[in-house]
């Protein structure tokens, strides 16, 4: 049950979201992560709460699977004071450090040589903590990425790399914009790499859970390239301007295998309808409480960018 409610969780999170896209009470869209929700599911279920991850401009699912509120990440989309960063990150930056959430980022494979950087500090602190970073099959083509790579690699850091691969870097195909594999450039490192049925939030489990036990153990980094489709739009944007770069049939087929039914089939159906109606009333509490929340006084709107305040823009400083 608990891997469907999680995916149920973002599914209607993420339906939500576009609602209030539209209704203006989110500024600047989201990208929805609607069809990829087994991945965040299935690897968050193999964390502990002490685990760390960092996530990617399409996050919103990681965050929640690692266990975030769903009413302040709901009022951190919508700019709200109340926010999980008070408003300040947005769609496409939040975090929670006490959930061991490091942040969602925009840029397109930064978050993993953060996970690097955290994982190596785990290590120095001991125990067995790991970490997991997200990121999509455009990140593949980024030198951080590759770099972040030989790092974790030549360290053995307990990390775990995942990359959604949804087969489209916005509206460009992987296969026309990334040359070999997104495997084949993990294992040119030694780094162990293996195709997850991304649609199968117990397949994700499964690996996950190997991957996590791998990392605790000492053995170093895994990747997992997950095979998803996304449903929805790169951007909510394209829900004014309608680029054609998938065909209605495309669309279809890849909404054949839905994580959602997928998972739902394998509970009882007085349990699907139970957990279904308690997130109908969780995201409609969420929602209100976002609408309801008020927006951060403008005045403090250098607050919380510096360690110790807003010295960088002192007279004087460079």
């Amino acid at each position: 049950m608990g891997l469907y409610r999680t995916v149920a969780l973002i599914r209607g999170f993420e339906e939500r979201a576009v609602e209030l896209v539209r209704a203006g009470v989110v500024p600047g869209g989201i990208h929805p992560c609607t069809g990829q929700e087994a991945v965040a599911a299935g690897t968050c279920a193999a964390l502990r709460p002490d685990d760390v991850i960092t996530s990617t401009h399409r996050g919103h699912g990681h965050v929640l699977a690692k266990g975030a509120d769903p009413a302040r990440t709901m009022a951190e989309l919508a700019g709200r004071e109340t926010g999980l960063n008070r408003g300040r990150g947005g769609s496409m930056h939040a975090a929670d450090f006490a959930l061991g959430v490091l942040g969602a980022n925009a840029m397109v494979g930064a978050a993993v040589p953060i996970a690097a950087g955290a994982a190596w500090a785990l290590r120095r602190a001991g125990g067995d903590r790991a970490a997991v970073s997200y990121f999509g099959d455009g990140a593949v083509s980024q030198g951080v990425l590759l770099e972040a790579f030989n790092l974790v690699a030549l360290w053995r850091l307990p990390v775990v790399l995942v990359c959604e691969n949804n087969g489209f870097a916005t509206s460009m195909r992987a296969a026309d914009t990334v040359a070999g594999s997104v495997l084949g450039r993990a294992r040119a490192f030694g780094i162990p790499a293996f195709a997850v049925d991304g649609a199968d939030p117990e397949a994700v489990l499964a690996a996950s859970a190997e991957a996590v036990a791998r990392a605790r153990a000492g053995g170093g980094p895994t990747l997992l390239e997950c095979a998803v489709y996304r449903f929805d739009a790169h951007h909510t944007w394209e829900h004014t301007a309608r680029p054609r770069y998938r065909t209605e049939a495309e669309v279809a087929a890849g909404r054949a295998r839905d994580p959602l039914e997928l998972q739902g089939a394998r509970i009882p159906a007085a349990v699907r309808a139970a957990v279904d109606a308690e997130l109908r009333g969780l995201l409609d509490a969420a929602v209100e409480f976002a609408v309801a929340s008020p927006h951060p006084d403008p005045a403090s709107a250098l607050d919380w960018l510096y360690a110790d305040g807003p010295a960088a823009s002192a007279p004087g400083v460079r």
